[in-house]
């Protein structure tokens, strides 16, 4: 198979903004019965994505960090900067507030094997295809990648 991404892409994706309040989000992937949607700007430059995993501090919580208590010191064992991360998707309200900002993402003109290869790799469901001036014109999932090869 010597496709590109651009031939076998799902092109113009639905996108949410940062903005967006995190219930219309939800309702977004229900409705459309989709896993994840990039998150891009008001220039359409993707700034995140937002996933099923991603929305799961919702419903799980946080559990607090293991620590250690000596001579009226409290040291942990983990690093604190994550737990508070972690508590800001567990109480988010909006996009931002649980969306993942480092998105893997791929230009069109690459190869399909090489989306293959990065889904595989980065054990992720989906990649955010961008143009050149980094805006987003379509995703390639792993389902996209199978219907190729079925087509073939």
């Amino acid at each position: 198979m010597n496709k590109t991404v651009a031939q076998v892409m799902t092109p113009t994706p639905i996108t949410v903004t940062p903005e967006m309040p995190l219930k219309e989000a939800i309702a977004i992937l229900v409705e459309h019965k989709i896993s994840g949607l990039p998150v891009i700007d008001g220039q359409g430059e993707l700034v995140g994505i937002l996933s099923e995993s991603d929305l799961m501090w919702q419903e799980t919580g946080v559990e607090p960090p293991p620590y250690i208590m000596i001579l009226d010191s409290i040291i942990y064992l983990q690093n604190l900067g994550r737990y508070e991360k972690e508590i800001h998707k567990a109480l988010g309200q909006t996009v931002a507030d649980v969306m993942s900002n480092k998105a893997i993402t791929i230009k069109g003109n690459q190869p399909v094997k090489k989306a293959a290869q990065l889904l595989h790799d980065k054990q992720i469901r989906r990649l955010p295809v961008l143009n050149e001036e980094g805006n987003v014109i379509g995703i390639i999932t792993q389902g996209d990648i199978i219907r190729a090869m079925a087509s073939d």
